[in-house]
């Protein structure tokens, strides 16, 4: 080899090096973003699991409970994906809310997916008029909207981010009655999202409540990702002039199996999923409202996409398009399976998508192709500094 080129690879050479340095400073960011998962929820890694086997994920992946032979939880799941209109009538959009939850039981859905926003109109004018206060998780909300630690009655619980204050729980009437019909109805909702304003900064949030199959609140999922866009001629939205960015991500364990929680621009960030699916969750859920600009190109392609890379179910839910409405949601809420398949969907109309996910698909997807042994934990890291070790 000549000097010159001898010159030209070692050159070469450092340009990977400082490529490889910049990927792996890009995936630690995650450390300062993945949550903290509450005891109460958070699976331990096996201690036959070993992040050595590849180094790419730290601590090693936790499978789904599902996937555990022993498991009790149920091999097939119904769901249903309720494709609500939503107006101006805040009281209206609740009773179209619980009528279709009703339904959805009656037609034996174990899982009831909600929209993005779908007690009030998706526009920055509307959140802080829309907004509830909502409690900690874990807790029970009950009669009155009073929210609870335990069964029975009592009075709010706090936390650094909520107080106990019975005039602001009486105004929560969409949570209310979220909890309410999860627990008659004995079903696992994951309830869409609705503004949230904080007790105690007055602070608003776009929130998704996951409520199990008695009514218990189990987490709730601030968007992470906030719906920042500026495509000239077509459509400008800024959610950030109204509402803040949570800061943590969401796995919660439920009744159906384990659930992870994204709401609709947070689908884009594939960070996300990778690491509710290394906390163990098999079902990755969207309330989402892409528009009739990014929904043609990128809503489906982006649940197919995190699906695959997941080897997981992916579910998304939108609001109906409503004609004459500011905001053209895109609709076609739709399930997609952990080999990239189109399990169910439909168009843009007010209407329910109901299918049945086979969660031992999960286990023969990623048995077949085992991209979990295959990641190459000698040329990127993603650590997982969260979750319980």
């Amino acid at each position: 080899m000549t000097a010159a080129a001898f010159a030209a690879s070692l050159g070469l050479l450092a340009v990977s090096h400082r490529r490889c340095g910049r990927l792996a400073s890009r995936l630690q960011s995650l450390d300062r973003t993945a949550r903290r998962v509450p005891s109460s929820f958070a699976p331990r890694a096996s201690s036959s699991s070993s992040s050595s086997s590849s180094g790419a994920r730290v601590p090693a992946p936790v499978a789904p409970p599902c996937l555990d032979e022993r498991s009790s939880l149920p091999s097939k799941v119904k769901v249903a994906l309720c494709q609500l209109p939503v107006g101006e009538d805040k009281r209206l959009n609740i009773a179209n809310a619980r009528a279709a939850i009703e339904d959805a039981a009656k037609d034996g859905a174990a899982l009831v997916v909600l929209p993005e926003m779908w007690n009030c109109p998706y526009s920055n004018d509307s959140f802080a008029v829309y907004a509830e206060t909502i409690g900690p998780a874990p807790g029970r909300w009950t009669g009155g909207g009073t929210h609870t630690n335990g069964a029975g009655t009592g009075k709010g619980v706090t936390n650094d981010d909520e107080e106990d204050d019975d005039e602001e729980d009486e105004e929560a009437e969409s949570v209310a009655m979220l909890s309410e019909v999860a627990a008659k109805l004995k079903v696992v909702l994951v309830g869409g999202s609705i503004p949230e304003r904080c007790a105690t900064t007055g602070a608003l949030y776009n929130t998704c409540c996951v409520f199990d199959s008695d009514g218990t609140l189990l987490g709730k999922h601030r968007k992470t990702h906030l719906f920042d866009i500026d495509i000239p001629g077509e459509i400008t939205f800024k959610e950030s002039d109204t509402l803040r960015p949570g800061t943590e991500l969401t796995v919660v364990d439920t009744a159906v199996g384990r659930v992870g929680v994204g709401i609709c621009f947070d689908i884009r960030f594939p960070e996300l999923a990778m690491a509710c699916a290394n906390r163990g969750a098999a079902i990755m859920v969207y309330p989402g409202a892409f528009n009739t600009v990014t929904g043609p190109p990128h809503w489906e392609l982006l649940q197919r996409a995190r699906a695959v890379d997941n080897q997981m179910f992916v579910l998304t839910c939108s609001p109906a398009r409503v004609p004459g409405a500011a905001y053209q949601a895109w609709g076609h809420s739709t399930a997609v399976g952990p080999w990239a398949e189109i399990i169910c969907t439909t168009d843009e109309k007010p209407g329910r998508v109901t299918c049945e996910l086979d969660m031992e698909q999960v286990r023969i997807r990623r048995r077949n192709m085992p991209l979990e042994k295959q990641r190459r934990g000698d040329v990127y890291q993603l650590r997982d500094v969260g979750a319980a070790e």
